[in-house]
C-alpha cells in the first residue's frame, strides 16, 4: 500500500464502488432475447418469406420486378441477416411470378438435406380444356433447389386437373423428404369460390415427382377465392394447414386442418368463425417453437395467434394483437428458446397501397409485454416476416 494513500479515503472510494454497483444490480437488465430488430427486405425486394434450418441458417425468398409479371429471388445467411448471399433467380421462365393482391406469391419450406422447395401462383394462362373451357387455367408452379444447391430447377406445374386456382397457394416438406403443395380451386367442372376445396399434390421423393392431385378435405366448405394459405410440416412430420371457407358465400371462416400420416388423412376444425360477404384477400402463417407450433390469421381487422394441440386439433391459446385494430392484416409469428412469442403485421394496407407494420411480444403465457409497437414504410403489395436470431431476439422482415 502506498503510505500516502489516505485510508479515509481509501474507504470512501471502496464504498462508492459498492454503493453503485447496487444500483447497477437492481436496473434492469435488457436480454438479447428481448430485442426486437427491423430489416429491409434486400434489393428492394417485396414479400419476404423466411425459413430456418437445423444449422440455424436462415433462408429467404422474396419478389422483385412487375407486380403482374415479376420474378423471384432467393438468398441465405449465416448471422442472422446481417450480411446475406448473393441473389439466385427462382424462376427460370421470366416475370412467370406474380405480386398484385399480396396472396399469390412464393412460399418457402426446407425439406430434408436442407434441399429448398418453392411453390407459387403462375403467371401464364394454359391452353383451355375443351371439357371446361371457360375454367380459368392457371398453373401452381414448384420448383426446388438442384443436388448441389447452386441453382433451382425449372418450375413445374403440379396442377392435373383441379384448375381455377385464384387466391395463393402454400407448400410444407418434412425431414423424412415429403413434399406438399396446396392451393384450392373448384371441383371439376363447377365454378365459383363456394365449390371451392384445398387441393393438395405430394412428393415422397424431396419434390422430383409428386401424385396426382387430390383433395386435402372433404368438407364441403368452399374457399374463400382471393385469399392465401399456410402450410407447415414439424419436426415430427405432421402436418398443418390453413385456409378460409366460402360457404354459402359469407361464412368467411379460417379452418385449420392436420395430418399425422403423412397426407394421407386430415381432421378439420374451424378456428375463426367469420361471416362477412366478401373476399377479405387474407393471408396465414405458421412456425414452429419450443411452446408448439404457432399458427396466425386475421379476422374483422385484427390479427391474432395461436399454439396447435396436435391432440385435439384446436388452439391451446389464443391472443389477438393488443389495442385498437387498424385494418390490420398479413400476421406472421415466431417464438424464441424462451418461450416468447412475437406476432407481425401489416396495418392500413388496401389496393394498390402500402401501409405500415406493427409487432407485439408475448411471454410464454400469452401476456402482452409492453406496448405494441409500429413502423411505417411497408410497400404496395408487401408484406412481412419474422424470425428467430441465433442470440434468441426476434427480427421483422419488411
Amino acid at each position: 500500500m502506498n503510505a500516502n494513500r489516505s485510508p479515509g479515503r481509501a474507504a470512501l472510494r471502496i464504498v462508492t464502488i459498492v454503493f453503485f454497483a447496487s444500483i447497477a444490480a437492481q436496473r434492469p437488465q435488457t436480454r438479447s432475447s428481448d430485442q426486437v430488430t427491423m430489416l429491409r427486405v434486400p434489393h428492394g425486394g417485396i414479400q419476404p418469406q423466411v425459413a430456418i434450418d437445423e444449422k440455424g441458417t436462415l433462408h429467404l425468398v422474396y419478389f422483385a420486378g412487375d407486380p403482374s409479371h415479376g420474378d423471384l429471388y432467393y438468398v441465405h445467411s449465416v448471422d442472422s441477416g446481417a450480411s446475406f448471399s448473393d441473389p439466385i433467380r427462382v424462376n427460370h421462365e421470366p416475370g412467370s411470378s406474380i405480386a398484385v393482391g399480396n396472396v399469390r406469391g412464393a412460399h418457402l419450406a426446407v425439406g430434408r438435406n436442407g434441399r429448398i422447395h418453392v411453390a407459387w401462383n403462375g403467371t401464364r394462362t394454359l391452353p383451355p380444356d375443351p371439357a371446361s373451357p371457360t375454367a380459368q387455367r392457371l398453373p401452381m408452379q414448384y420448383t426446388r433447389t438442384n443436388d448441389a444447391g447452386t441453382a433451382f430447377e425449372p418450375e413445374r406445374n403440379v396442377i392435373r386437373s383441379s384448375f381455377g386456382i385464384d387466391g395463393g397457394g402454400a407448400v410444407a416438406a418434412d425431414r423424412s423428404g415429403r413434399v406438399y403443395v396446396f392451393w384450392h380451386a373448384p371441383t371439376a367442372g363447377l365454378e365459383g369460390e363456394d365449390h371451392g376445396r384445398v387441393w393438395m399434390a405430394r412428393s415422397s421423393d424431396d419434390g422430383k415427382t409428386f401424385d396426382r392431385e387430390r383433395p386435402a378435405f372433404e368438407q364441403p366448405t368452399g374457399a374463400c377465392g382471393c385469399c392465401g394459405m399456410g402450410a407447415l410440416a414439424d419436426r415430427r412430420g405432421d402436418l398443418y394447414v390453413a385456409f378460409r371457407s366460402a360457404f354459402d358465400m359469407i361464412h368467411r371462416d379460417i379452418y385449420l386442418l392436420t395430418s399425422t400420416d403423412g397426407g394421407n388423412h386430415f381432421k378439420g376444425t374451424n378456428i375463426a368463425p367469420w361471416n362477412v360477404g366478401a373476399c377479405v384477400m387474407s393471408t396465414e402463417s405458421f412456425s414452429e417453437s419450443p411452446a408448439g407450433v404457432l399458427a396466425a390469421w386475421e379476422q374483422s381487422g385484427q390479427v391474432y395467434y395461436g399454439v396447435v394441440n396436435p391432440r385435439t386439433n384446436a388452439m391451446m391459446l389464443s391472443r389477438s394483437a393488443p389495442g385498437q385494430a387498424t385494418l390490420r392484416k398479413h400476421p406472421f409469428v415466431v417464438g424464441n428458446r424462451d418461450g416468447k412469442i412475437l406476432l407481425a403485421w401489416t396495418e392500413g394496407m388496401a389496393w394498390q397501397k402500402g401501409g405500415s407494420l406493427g409487432w407485439q411480444v408475448f411471454d410464454a403465457s400469452g401476456r402482452a409485454q409492453g406496448e405494441a409497437m409500429h413502423a411505417s414504410g411497408v410497400p404496395v403489395w408487401s408484406l412481412v416476416a419474422a424470425f428467430v436470431r441465433r442470440d434468441g431476439g426476434f427480427t421483422v422482415l419488411y
